[in-house]
């Protein structure tokens, strides 16, 4: 299999409208390693409620920071635009939110080891923007999620309270084997495996296990973009070797609808985003 059949759920939330970001940084030189700011906004509404975090007449005044990490199969045709409703919604239930960019397949520089490269110096400046209080969870869609995953498992783990992946092509060697993204994954690694294995290895979750910080694995049983199955590997080593991860798979949603405010799937993803962000709340 080369390419997945359409998703029968809508992509309409990669194009729904937004509201600005507050505010755009930079992390790097290259004009793709910026993140924007959205900063918290209780007291607005727009589209159809979709959660309450308290009983109170709006979410609590420090609920940390989500740093999105957005998907595309790694290239350059897709950018952090489409996760502009995502991450609005998240400011709408407290959150403090960053979206980074970075260097994709296509742009000079993009690819394995530039892209981790930018992902973790993502994170670092996020972890270190007074702006942004604490406890970080980083959150990624689609190859974003595998990115999200990459990170969980590497030193700079310690800046963060821990991770959410939707519909993450985490199994790096899984996404290649099903020929997912019509060979997105070699393209991001920069050829296939038996021509270059220290890069598969330095660019697949699944070879530097177990993740240092709690993982949450959040799929749709439809999604045909990055079927739910290519996850069960890293869930069961990550089970095997004590590590904390979970997975959650959604009935009835697809690959998009887990970052769609509108979907009911969307409720799935604030429950591990909640149980992660919570969880590392100081008492009192």
């Amino acid at each position: 299999m080369t390419t997945a059949p359409p998703d029968p759920h809508s992509e309409a939330v990669l194009s729904r409208p937004a509201p600005p970001a507050d505010d755009t940084r930079s992390y790097g030189a290259d004009p793709a390693q910026v993140y924007d700011v959205r900063l918290p906004c209780p007291t607005e509404s727009s589209g159809p409620a979709v959660h309450t975090p308290t009983e109170s007449s709006g979410p609590p005044v420090h609920r940390g920071t989500v740093l999105i990490v957005h998907g595309g199969f790694w290239r350059a045709t897709y950018d952090r635009a489409h996760v502009a409703a995502q991450a609005h919604a998240l400011t709408q239930e407290g959150f403090h939110v960053a979206v980074g960019e970075y260097r994709r397949v296509g742009m000079p520089g993009g690819g394995v080891p530039g892209t981790l490269e930018d992902v973790t110096a993502l994170i670092v400046a996020v972890a270190h923007d007074e702006q942004l209080p604490g406890p970080l969870v980083l959150m990624g869609h689609s190859a974003g999620g595998h990115l999200v995953a990459w990170a969980a498992n590497q030193d700079l783990a310690q800046h963060l309270a821990g991770v959410v992946a939707l519909g993450g092509c985490i199994d790096l060697a899984a996404t290649e084997r099903l020929g997912l993204g019509d060979g997105a994954a070699r393209n991001f690694v920069g050829g296939p495996p038996e021509q270059l294995p220290e890069a598969w290895a330095m660019a697949d979750p699944m070879t530097s296990l177990p993740p240092r910080v709690p993982v949450r694995l959040v799929h749709g049983a439809l999604d045909q973009t990055v079927p739910v199955g290519t996850n069960e590997a890293y869930l069961v080593r990550c089970v095997g070797l004590g590590a904390d991860v979970t997975l959650d798979v959604v009935p009835g949603a697809g690959h998009f609808s887990l970052i769609d405010p509108e979907d009911p799937a969307w409720q799935h993803t604030l429950a591990a985003l909640d149980g992660l962000s919570r969880g590392a709340l100081p008492l009192g």
